[in-house]
């Protein structure tokens, strides 16, 4: 049994969810690992972010998403609204508040409770079967990592795990 892994890093916007493809990155991982049978495991440990297996719909709007990014970025709109105002959502309390100070967020960094419910409900990983040396994402799929944290540009990681023969 091979156990390779690697971990990717990327930089979130800050102003707007971030959405980062991954695929070719992922691929090269999985070569080197020299794993012709197994599974590839990509996740992230930030918990206002996701990875996700979606179609690249090439096309861009004018702000640089494509658009079945922005048609998913709507729809979560929709269901869990952007934290505009204190109170909006319960989460964050005081003694949160207080422990992210203590580690060096402020109370505005704090207010992302949009960004934590859309990385539960997308979740934070995924896992791909590894045939014959390759992924094997089909024909259309590719792998995104999205930060969905606004309220700054953070540098996040991504944890590639690879594990077969």
């Amino acid at each position: 049994m091979v156990i390779h892994a690697r971990t990717l890093h990327t930089t979130s916007h800050g102003r707007r969810p971030s959405f980062h493809q991954l695929t070719d990155e992922i691929k090269d991982v999985v070569a080197e690992s020299q794993v012709t049978e197994g599974i590839c495991l990509v996740s992230t440990h930030h918990t206002t972010c996701s990875v996700m297996i979606q179609e690249a719909s090439f096309d861009l709007t004018y702000n640089g998403l494509e658009f079945l990014q922005q048609d998913l970025w709507d729809v979560c709109e929709k269901i869990i609204p952007t934290t505009r105002v204190e109170g909006q959502y319960k989460h964050p309390g005081p003694e949160l508040t207080e422990f992210s100070r203590l580690h060096g967020e402020d109370k505005h960094e704090t207010l992302n409770t949009d960004a934590h419910l859309r990385s539960a409900f997308l979740g934070r990983s995924e896992t791909l079967p590894i045939s014959a040396g390759e992924l094997d994402l089909g024909q259309f799929a590719h792998i995104y990592f999205i930060d969905f944290d606004q309220t700054r540009s953070r540098n996040r990681q991504i944890s590639v795990r690879i594990l077969g023969e």
